[in-house]
């Protein structure tokens, strides 16, 4: 039976295919696809598995059966012979070879996915006794799962677990599938999305997340849509329904009536008829009406996303989110070598345009895994915790790892330096003092180095009060909106139980925003915003109103914008923008 869940609408477009579901369970199950020539391994995996449990249990059989009648348990004993009936049921082997063979998924992947689907079988007989055998169902499977992670009990050797991603990614190598496939997921790291971008999926839902989190963020940045805030989607969802992701509208569709399903093909091709008019775009300068210029910058992940920035027209990286070097590795950091070589490879990649590289950016909806280190988790407030700049001070000899290695790629190319979340006066010092002396560390090796621009986000309130300190000792300043609506407002931008309080045009947000912009450009100093608002075609015309003339984005997003621009006019803009900076509601002077 069809039905909708309502979630946030954070990536546009239209995505129609089966659901893939990240099921939840209890031990970590690592989600990745196989190659044809890899079925008969994994279905061998189940075979051992499902033997090491039945042998686990026989012995304990064995045990009871040794007892004396007074110490005999009846109870257990069938209980016992329930999970052996389950363990040899041919629906629930059969069911898993096919979702290996036809899908691809690796073994612990197919096995809860076809435990899903008997799960709900169970739940829809009428019987309260075998309603009552999921749980026995749910039970077996996690032995066989634990086994296949090499946490079985003593009595059941563990399996050599299979070389895999880190639990609950879903990742390369991809099989050729025709069908079109969604995930559905709780959340979404951003270590996951990051493998999520080379991946199979037309689109995703996840429970939890909110527009400028950082799941959102990347599904803007791969151009596909998305919902997140669904709330409880992946309960809801079953494996391999038909769904619609409407990303426009922020909803999820589930097993679509025909009538529904061709009016969201529709929609679906239209989208794809206005993206391909908006790509002969992509030479024409980014030029108002009344003749001012517009920098449109790309905002990158990784070295080899230079490419799509090229692609979309970009004039250079305005942002380039060094941390997404570090998540992922199990605590083992990138060394100075491998950063600089990505560094490098971003920088040769965008052919002599400037590259903004920002130092490391983590915590809160970024956590590290540093090994035995702190968790976001280990905080009580992540957000307004140990992240960012502070981070980094806080680690001297990490950030000069990251430090020399951006100098040195500095040779080979235009970069800018950009600091994260800065706010204190000393703050400013001290990351001053450390660049200083990796120049000093790379002169002292005679290692060939080049000079940077400086820059400085301003993404809290403290900075953005503080703008004349700022100017004193940076190059250019970058602002980012995401963070600063956040702090402004007091609202977690990750929560989707507050993200209805997530406001980029009330008042305290846009005086800051464009205190900022005109102090900046009264000092000569270069600004630009690189958060999510520079992507935001309505906004635009606001942006290029407050005085705005650099836009860093997603390379996605570029075209979009730079059709608002060249529809603009700035002089007519600069008296609009006033009076909605002068207005008690902005949003309402927005919609005209």
């Amino acid at each position: 039976m069809s039905f909708t869940v309502h979630g946030l609408a954070v990536s546009r477009g239209i995505a129609i295919g089966r659901a893939v579901i990240v099921a939840s369970s209890r031990i970590d199950v690592a989600h990745y696809f196989v190659k044809a020539d890899q079925f008969d391994t994994e279905i061998e995996r189940l075979r051992l598995a499902r033997n090491a449990v039945t042998e686990e249990i026989v012995r304990v059989q064995q045990s009871l059966a040794e007892l004396g009648p007074n110490d005999a348990h009846p109870e257990l004993a069938a209980l016992l012979d329930v999970h052996l009936m389950l363990l040899q049921d041919e629906q629930l082997t059969a069911g898993v070879k096919q979702w290996i063979v036809e899908r691809h998924y690796n073994a612990e992947w197919a096995l809860t996915s076809q435990l899903e689907v008997v799960c709900r079988q169970f739940e829809e007989m009428e019987d309260p006794y075998l309603r009552e055998r999921k749980s026995d169902l749910e039970q077996v499977v996690e032995r066989m799962l634990r086994v296949m992670r090499g946490v079985a009990s003593p009595v059941a050797p563990p399996l050599p677990p299979a070389p895999a991603p880190s639990p609950g990614i879903v990742a390369p190598p991809e099989p050729d599938l025709d069908i079109p496939l969604v995930l559905i997921a709780h959340d979404l790291s951003p270590a996951d999305m990051l493998q999520f971008k080379q991946s199979v999926f037309a689109g995703f839902v996840t429970d939890v997340g909110g527009k400028t989190s950082h799941t959102a963020i990347v599904a803007r940045s791969m151009d596909i849509p998305a919902v997140v805030g669904a709330r409880s989607a992946s309960h809801l969802v079953k494996q391999d329904d038909w769904v619609i992701i409407d990303g426009d509208a922020g909803l999820v569709v589930v097993d679509p009536s025909p009538v529904v399903l061709a009016e969201y093909g529709y929609k679906q091709r239209q989208g794809e008829i206005e993206r391909e008019r908006l790509s002969r775009l992509k030479n024409t300068p980014a030029v108002t009406l009344d003749g001012h210029r517009i920098e449109l910058l790309a905002n990158i992940e990784q070295p080899d996303d230079a490419v799509a920035a090229l692609k979309a027209g970009a004039v250079g990286v305005g942002l380039f989110r060094t941390e997404f070097l570090f998540m992922g590795r199990d605590g083992k950091l990138p060394d100075e070598e491998e950063q600089y070589q990505a560094y490098r490879r971003a920088v040769d990649g965008m052919q002599g345009l400037p590259v903004t590289i920002r130092s490391v950016d983590v915590g809160a909806d970024k956590p590290l895994d540093r090994g035995a280190g702190r968790s976001a988790d280990d905080y009580l407030n992540p957000a307004l915790g140990l992240r960012a700049i502070r981070w980094s001070l806080a680690d001297p000899a990490m950030f000069l790892v990251q430090l020399r290695a951006v100098l040195r790629a500095a040779a080979h190319g235009p970069i800018n330096l950009l600091i994260p979340m800065l706010a204190h006066a000393s703050e400013i010092r001290q990351t001053l003092s450390l660049i200083d002396k990796a120049r000093e560390q790379l002169d002292a090796r005679a290692q060939v180095y080049g000079p940077v621009r400086l820059g400085a986000m301003i993404e809290v309130p403290a900075a953005a009060l503080t703008i004349p300190l700022f100017l004193r000792h940076f190059d250019f300043l970058s602002i980012g909106t995401n963070d600063l609506i956040q702090y402004t407002l007091a609202i977690d931008r990750a929560d989707e139980a507050v993200a209805h309080l997530y406001d980029p045009v009330h008042p305290a947000v846009l005086h800051l925003l464009a205190s900022c912009i005109t102090q900046a450009r009264d000092a000569g100093k270069g600004v630009s915003v690189c958060g999510e608002m520079a992507g935001d075609i309505s906004m635009t015309r606001l942006l290029l109103g407050l005085g705005l003339r650099s836009f860093s984005m997603h390379p996605s997003q570029i075209l979009a914008v730079k059709q608002q621009i060249l529809r603009s006019d700035t002089g007519k803009l600069a008296t609009w923008a006033q009076s909605v900076l002068a207005a008690e509601d902005p949003a309402a002077l927005m919609a005209d």
